[in-house]
């Protein structure tokens, strides 16, 4: 996101982004993901459901290549308003919360990105559970991902610099007129919650594209198919910016280091 973030100057740092289904990494955080692999940075996405033999999941690797970010890296959990999203498997809210942080975990530690990110807390305007349960996950397998001694058998210990949580200001809201009208509800924070304001405007149509890749939403009328049914200066005033908020992960030295009296 930030020089900071990068390992040495110079360097655009790796990024992992850990999703709940397909086709949010490239609604929430496309223009990022695109940004950062056309600057040359190790990119890719976990995402928390779906199985791998699932039409979603073909949809979601034509995105993730239009993005620059990948093969898809898929948990394989069950959605939990798509059953036959994994047929046979739990749902992600279902699953026993050690074993869905453990497999992530062994993505964090195979991948070692500099940044991770993930849901806000409420989880992104829709607030689907699915989302708000990924959130939680990720905090804690990036917290987990540091520590020597917890899930010993996925790798070498690894901890991100940082996590950006994808979320929209309330200011951002007038940009999602077109949405509204929908009578969805939308969650959005405090605008001084937000740290990063990201233009993602010269990534506009490789992000569009890879949102229009996920052709089953897109059919099913889901947000993909409202985008794709708007105006181009509409798609452009939804689009074009990306808001994100910096969860600084508790890293191993700071887990070390003593309260003083």
């Amino acid at each position: 996101m930030t020089a900071d973030d990068a390992t040495s100057a110079g360097d655009t740092p790796s990024l992992l982004a850990v999703f709940a289904h397909p086709d949010d990494e490239s609604l929430a955080a496309g223009g990022v993901l695109a940004r950062h692999a056309a600057s040359g940075a190790r990119t890719a996405v976990v995402t928390a459901t779906w199985a791998a033999d699932t039409p979603r999941a073909a949809e979601l690797a034509e995105a993730l290549r239009i993005l620059g970010a990948g093969t898809p890296r898929m948990l394989g959990y069950a959605d939990a308003r798509a059953p036959q999203s994994a047929p046979g498997r739990t749902r992600l809210c279902e699953a026993p919360l050690d074993e869905a942080v453990r497999r992530l975990v062994a993505h964090l530690r195979e991948f070692r990105p500099e940044i991770v990110v993930t849901h806000d807390a409420y989880g992104g305007l829709t607030g689907h559970l699915d989302h708000v349960h990924t959130h939680r996950v990720t905090l804690l397998a990036v917290q987990a991902s540091g520590l020597e001694r917890l899930y010993p058998d996925t790798g070498a210990p690894w901890q991100p610099s940082a996590v950006y949580l994808a979320t929209h200001p309330h200011s951002a809201v007038p940009a999602l007129s077109d949405l509204a009208r929908t009578g969805k509800p939308m969650y959005t924070v405090p605008d001084e919650l937000v740290t990063a304001t990201v233009d993602v405007g010269p990534w506009l149509e490789r992000k569009l594209a890879a949102i229009l890749a996920h052709r089953t939403e897109v059919t099913r009328g889901a947000l993909p198919g409202l985008i794709a049914a708007l105006p181009a200066k509409a798609r452009q005033r939804l689009l074009s910016t990306e808001w994100y908020i910096r969860h600084e992960p508790v890293t191993t030295a700071a887990a070390q280091t003593k309260l003083t009296a």
